[in-house]
């Protein structure tokens, strides 16, 4: 209940005001193109989709620390106070749940609102009647939960993770193999609650919970928002990709000062996040299939806490690429970004999302949410995708499909030739090979 819940809180109680715009969610501002372009059908997803309602929406969440709502906005310092201050009842009245912690998974924040428990087993229950009673309280009909918590130090798969009786055996066992992430993930989605995992950590990322997730009918998804630097790569690295220039080397470096930053500041929360941020630029240019562009590149990212940042998040990147003759070149970015203003509208389309999704009957992984990620959850035995336009069109052909739509595919030759529509009869026949005294003499024209 940090720094991006209270931006998310803040906007979505100031946009139920009538007060500012929701920029850069895709549920409240993007359009949908249906059926041919001709038809000029481009409702917006909220018109085009049954999503809930913005004026719906009720918050509740668990904190290592007792504040509001309105204190963790001004403690953040996102969101100016004056920004806020039309809201502020509305803050003020959300207070945090004890939460559950562990010192050895996030080990620079000591918190003091901490639940108690003789096991994991324990705490799990403890926070399904949390949730039981949250929406009791609130008159929910329906419940979503996001992870929105710090970077845990990444445990080691391990047996207990493998199947959902050895998980739960496990958690009553105290296992040390269970993090708080996991602890949650569980119990939302033994809940039946749809599950999302804004963070790098393991959480729901495991067969033990996606086996649990099948049984309850709970959709998931994850893992780690997508929001600065690893936003501009996975945007950066389709483009050199489709134009078969080579990469040498990817130099990132970041500074940030909030408690993300502090969090980071830690070598163990830290090879978390870097494992996340590092693994998209393999899969997208996948050097195996291009090992002279892509087998040999230099990869490095780094992080660094730097207190009066706040916020605000500057991400440097130095790229090396090469083009016709291998001759270099290089991309600089500079990115000056707000982490909680680019997670926030995130937030906000994944939980009407998996709301939806839920509604719809679609259960397990969802990896039509990849857009989000910069880990995505996917099934075990295939590959993330990171390309973020393919990502894009996934999710935009999951919501044609879901309202009986046509699924597009942009190849544009039913346009052209419509009596043959988007399959040619037959393929273009290949070139005749000359024989040594067929061929032309050797020219350039």
């Amino acid at each position: 209940m940090g720094a991006v819940t209270s931006t998310f809180i803040a906007g979505v109680e100031l946009f139920k005001k009538g007060l500012g715009l929701p920029i850069g969610s895709l549920t409240q501002m993007q359009t949908m193109r249906l059926g041919k372009r001709y038809e000029n059908r481009n409702p917006l997803i909220r018109d085009f989709v049954p999503l809930a309602e913005l004026k719906d929406l009720v918050f509740g969440g668990w904190d290592l620390f007792s504040d509001s709502m309105w204190e963790a906005s001004l403690k953040a310092g996102v969101l100016e106070r004056w920004q806020i201050e039309p809201v502020r009842s509305a803050l003020e009245a959300i207070k945090p749940m004890r939460a559950v912690s562990d010192s050895a998974y996030v080990r620079n924040l000591k918190g003091n609102h901490i639940k108690k428990g003789k096991n994991k087993w324990e705490l799990a229950q403890q926070v399904m009647e949390d949730i039981r009673e949250f929406k009791k309280k609130s008159g929910a009909d329906r419940l979503v939960m996001l992870w929105c918590g710090s970077t845990e130090v990444l445990p080691e798969r391990s047996e207990v993770h493998e199947s959902l009786a050895a998980f739960e055996q496990g958690l009553k066992n105290d296992d040390p193999d269970i993090p708080p992430s996991m602890i949650y993930a569980y119990a939302a989605i033994k809940s039946g609650v749809p599950y999302g995992n804004g963070a790098p950590n393991l959480s729901a990322d495991i067969p033990a919970l996606v086996e649990l997730s099948e049984v309850t009918g709970a959709p998931i998804c994850g893992k780690d928002f997508k929001t600065g630097q690893t936003l501009m790569k996975t945007t950066l690295a389709p483009m050199l990709r489709a134009r078969m220039l080579a990469l040498r080397g990817w130099y990132s470096t970041n500074i940030l000062g909030n408690r993300d930053g502090e969090v980071l500041d830690d070598p163990g929360s830290f090879r978390t996040k870097e494992k996340s941020k590092v693994s998209v630029l393999d899969s997208i240019l996948d050097s195996k299939l291009y090992p002279e562009l892509y087998g040999k590149y230099y990869h490095k990212v780094r992080i660094d806490y730097y207190p009066p940042r706040g916020d605000a998040k500057e991400g440097w990147d130095n790229i090396d690429i090469a083009g016709w003759l291998g001759m270099p070149m290089q991309i600089k970015i500079n990115f000056l970004c707000r982490d909680s203003i680019l997670a926030a509208p995130i937030v906000l389309d994944l939980v009407l999302f998996l709301d939806l999704a839920k509604r719809a009957g679609l259960k397990g992984i969802q990896e039509w949410l990849s857009f989000y990620f910069k880990s995505p959850q996917c099934r075990e035995d295939l590959k993330p995708e990171h390309d973020l336009f393919i990502q894009h069109l996934k999710l935009k052909n999951t919501l044609r499909l879901l309202m009986g739509e046509e699924v597009l595919d942009h190849s544009g030759l039913d346009y052209y030739d419509p009596e043959k529509g988007l399959v040619p009869s037959a393929p273009p026949p290949r070139p005749a090979k000359k024989t040594k005294k067929q061929r032309a003499p050797s020219s350039v024209a």
